[in-house]
Order: structure tokens, then sequence, then C-alpha cells
């Protein structure tokens, strides 16, 4: 069954209307460290700073911390990865997404740790925020990619324009 399939389809997302708890929970990963356990959470209470440092490892433009906070409180939904080896615990992921709250989504920020990726954590997270959406009965799914990652939501069953209608954007002067 396919990444999208088992999201609409299975019973997992009929389980838990209310998508997952908002304090830290394990997840069933491969290539996971045996020294450590990657937890995900909803809770929207994190470091900006440790957020902040994380975006700096891959390389994003710094924006400033008041409209990244601004961002994080209006979001419909927040999903960050950690792991946690022994006592200390290290922000390693993080997404949101905006709603209108009945039909339609957009994630935003999608951002894994450098030392993170090519072990299915990306995919991990992306299927956490949109399982949430799923059990908050938002069927419309949309994202903004930058060239170098349109290959990874590909996979994931993403599609650019699928009926050929083009986005239009406005910016000011």
């Amino acid at each position: 069954m396919g990444f999208w399939k088992s999201l609409f389809l299975g019973s997992e997302s009929a389980a838990s209307p209310k998508g997952l708890p908002s304090r830290g929970y394990l997840a069933d990963l491969p290539n996971a460290d045996e020294n450590s356990r990657i937890i995900f959470s909803t809770d929207r209470d994190l470091d900006l700073y440790e957020l902040e440092e994380l975006c700096d490892a891959v390389g994003w433009a710094r924006r400033p911390i008041r409209k990244v906070k601004k961002a994080i409180q209006h979001s419909f939904v927040v999903v960050t990865m950690w792991e946690e080896r022994g006592a200390r615990r290290r922000l390693i992921g993080f997404s949101r997404a905006t709603s209108d709250h009945a039909f339609n989504a957009t994630i935003w920020d999608v951002v894994v740790h450098p030392d993170f990726q090519g072990k299915g954590l990306g995919k991990a997270l992306m299927k956490q925020l949109i399982k949430t959406l799923r059990n908050a009965d938002i069927s419309n799914v949309t994202l903004f990619a930058d060239p170098h990652v349109v290959e990874f939501y590909r996979n994931l069953g993403f599609m650019p324009d699928p009926e050929g209608i083009k986005g239009m954007f406005w910016y000011p002067d």
C-alpha cells in the first residue's frame, strides 16, 4: 500500500481522531541508532533558538525570531522530531502546517538536521504531519518545495500542478 493510501485508508487514522498526543511519543523507525530514541511531539513549546540552530544547519536564511514565534502560534499543527540520548534531548526535525480547519492545509518549514538525513526520518516526520492533518479530516494537502527537494516530496506522492493549475503569488514591491 502506498504512502498516501495508508494515510487515507488505514485504520490508524480512524483510531485517533484528535491526532498525535501533544507530548512525546516514540517512533518505530528503520535505521534508528541503538543508543538513542527518536521522539515526535506536537507540543509547540520549543526553544526558538534551538529551532534557529536547526535551520542554520541546513543553510536556511535567518528569519526574525518574533516572526517565527508568531508563525508557530498561528499554525494549525506543528510536529517536531527529537533525538533522546540518555538525558540529552536534541531537536533534529521540525514541520508545520496552516489550514482553513475544514478542507485545506499547506505544509511549511519541513527541516531535518543533516546528521539525520537519508535515514527515513524526513519521511517519518512527513507521515506524522500528514496523519495529524488526516485525523482532523483535512483532505487537500499542499506544499511549496525548493527544486533540490522536489524528488523527496514526489516519492511521498506529491505531484506538481496535478490539474495543470498554476499557483499565483503576490509580493510587496
